[in-house]
């Protein structure tokens, strides 16, 4: 992918090489590329659920994604082109071989799919069940979580997340 490509991203990648964790949602919402931060939306669970699950020493702000790396976390989307909700996507606006090769290329740890919507788009299965999945993506451990949307109330599970969590606390080999 060429500079001229990320700079038509939706959202920035923040990926670097010895993460622990990427959180990798299926597109920016309308309110996150409104706004430029991941999961912006008020209704979104996202910051206070890796709060509430340890990943951060305090409840961040959308505008602080920035700072995730410091605490080993990174984010990217499968669709880094287009921005709304999951059924407002076309249907090419996934790109799960570029995902796949960022992945590989900077070796996180742990991959977290932030929807079933993004799982399935990355792994290309249907039946994806939520929880820490049998098969690798690029090389890290991957797992689907409950999406975090205000939209997906009736599906949110802060459990899933937790089990999640504590994995990604006892992967060796990376001290942040």
């Amino acid at each position: 992918m060429s500079d001229a490509d990320s700079a038509q991203h939706i959202l920035p990648d923040v990926l670097e090489p010895g993460l622990r964790l990427v959180f990798c949602g299926t597109a920016a919402g309308t309110r996150s590329a409104r706004d430029g931060a991941y999961y912006a939306h008020p209704g979104n669970m996202f910051w206070r659920a890796v709060h509430a699950v340890g990943l951060t020493p305090r409840l961040f702000a959308p505008t602080e994604y920035p700072l995730m790396p410091g605490l080993g976390i990174g984010f990217t989307d499968v669709a880094k082109f287009h921005h709304g909700n999951d059924n407002q996507l076309p249907r090419d606006a996934y790109d799960a071989q570029t995902l796949r090769s960022k992945i590989e290329r900077h070796a996180p740890c742990v991959i977290a799919f932030t929807s079933k919507q993004a799982g399935m788009a990355a792994l290309g299965n249907r039946r994806i069940p939520i929880g820490r999945q049998a098969e690798r993506f690029g090389g890290a451990i991957a797992w689907v979580l409950p999406s975090p949307s205000g939209q997906a109330r009736g599906s949110w599970n802060l459990a899933v997340w937790q089990a999640m969590a504590d994995e990604v606390r006892q992967v060796p080999g990376v001290e942040r």
